[in-house]
């Protein structure tokens, strides 16, 4: 029997073993998606308790606690930092089996050195231990970190009216580790709430100071803004999309549909129909795709979830406050018809295409293949099959999606793990990405599936490297 989170876990043969720790375990880590707060970083930002480091804003802690019984005041409440963190205690034995009693041990042992399993008895000795590390010792900071799991780059996730503050400190205060801003530009084409919309439009207008009284003028704010962010060292864009749009239209009902919207987002007028909105998400995602190619930028679609599904929880809560889920939606031929209407125009970007739902894994692992290579840019890996997302960055999820991207396209061109997160303490994800993935190929090579020796071990060597750090590095041009 192997014992829990010893040096080799995950790790079944000799072959995995050498992988990770002689050629994974050591290599910076390039979090190229998550959702940070920057100005946490600006700050170098000191948490207060183990209970604002761990548990505030992350909902897939809430959830486990949820659906353990666990009071609402108890993980969202006003309950005290200490009531909070024994709660989550309580909940840890019937974590097993969940990627959350993984993640959780291995935040204790690699931030604070805490090799001890969480429960109701050790919670008050792990408690103060975590607390008296995070108030005395000059390390345990935001950045401190981030050095600690030896981050090199991180980008945040920014919507294109953010004024970036906090990345002009970080940028001039001579932090080693690059923290880069990622566009974001939902809101700038969600005209299913006209009022909504048109506040979003002033703003824009305010921060760019374009005055925005037609689309044109309204695309010509948006450049302005993404003008700012390349500038700012933006690298990537990232959309969060419901399914994806690729309808037909025409210039002007696309400058019919804004005004529309303006009009119902700023007086009694008529709203757009859901065609009209189709239409009008079809036309953005193009000029998005548009201006990240013109500026050599690589886009994120991160499609398929079904969002704030419990009313009462919504308006007590919020969004994102894990009442979410998997949802199910025909995308194939509107992706493709996306995909291409950008490649006819020879404006398709670097994409990374990642699903909630796992069943069409097969669909986008052939998807991208479809689209790699051009006449003027044969960028290795161009179009790629994201990680597994939120819920699936778990070991059956990420197996599923390494196997769909091995089976159909090049593992090793694969750009590797993010977090996706809004946690300091989620690099270890990391490493738990490295360990499987040095594992899946380790059972293979003990299988006389993948030759070992000569110049093919050199290259298997090279290939765990790549997907770990060295392929995301040559992507992103960081």
């Amino acid at each position: 029997m192997k014992f829990f989170l010893d040096d080799d876990f995950l790790l079944d043969s000799p072959t995995a073993k050498r992988l990770y720790h002689e050629h994974a375990a050591t290599l910076p880590i390039i979090d190229y998606h998550c959702h940070l707060n920057p100005e946490m970083i600006a700050s170098d930002h000191r948490f207060g308790s183990i209970t604002e480091l761990w548990l505030g804003g992350d909902h897939y802690k809430w959830r486990a606690m949820r659906a353990n019984g666990v009071e609402e005041r108890f993980i969202t409440g006003t309950a005290s930092p200490w009531e909070k963190f024994v709660k989550w205690a309580e909940t840890m034995p019937y974590c097993f089996r969940n990627p959350l009693y993984h993640w959780t041990h291995l935040e204790l042992k690699t931030a604070f050195g805490i090799d001890r399993r969480l429960n109701p008895e050790s919670a008050k000795e792990i408690y103060e231990e975590c607390n008296r590390r995070l108030r005395e010792d000059p390390d345990m900071t935001a950045r401190g970190l981030m050095r600690r799991y030896k981050v090199e780059v991180v980008c945040t996730t920014d919507d294109p009216v953010d004024s970036l503050a906090a990345h002009r400190r970080i940028a001039g205060s001579g932090f080693e580790i690059k923290v880069l801003p990622t566009w974001r530009p939902d809101k700038a084409m969600a005209i299913g709430n006209p009022k909504e919309f048109a506040d979003y439009v002033a703003r824009l207008e305010e921060v760019s100071g374009i005055a925005v009284s037609d689309f044109s003028s309204f695309e010509k704010a948006l450049r302005n803004r993404h003008d700012f962010f390349a500038a700012m060292g933006c690298r990537l864009s990232d959309h969060g999309l419901t399914e994806f749009y690729a309808d037909d239209y025409s210039d002007s009902e696309i400058e019919e549909i804004f005004n529309k919207a303006m009009t119902a987002g700023t007086s009694r007028g008529e709203r757009p129909t859901e065609a009209e909105v189709r239409k009008f998400k079809s036309r953005m995602l193009v000029l998005f795709g548009v201006m990240d190619a013109e500026k050599g930028w690589a886009q994120q679609y991160h499609y398929g979830a079904l969002r704030n599904v419990n009313s009462q929880m919504y308006a007590q809560l919020g969004p994102d406050t894990g009442y979410d889920s998997i949802g199910q939606w025909n995308v194939a031929e509107s992706l493709a018809r996306l995909l291409d209407r950008l490649n006819s125009l020879g404006c398709l970007p670097k994409t990374i295409i990642y699903n909630l739902d796992p069943s069409a894994n097969e669909m986008i692992a052939t998807m991208i293949g479809n689209f790699q290579g051009g006449a003027r840019d044969c960028v290795p890996g161009k179009i790629q099959f994201g990680s597994g997302w939120w819920f699936n960055d778990q070991l059956d999820g990420m197996r599923y999606q390494l196997n769909a991207l091995s089976r159909q396209g090049l593992l090793s061109r694969f750009v590797g793990m993010l977090t996706d997160s809004r946690s300091f303490l989620s690099y270890p994800r990391h490493e738990y990405f490295r360990r499987l993935l040095c594992n899946l190929i380790g059972k293979d090579v003990e299988a006389g599936l993948i030759p070992a020796g000569g110049y093919e071990g050199e290259r298997l060597n090279r290939m765990v490297e790549d997907i770990s750090y060295y392929n995301a590095k040559a992507y992103f041009a960081f």
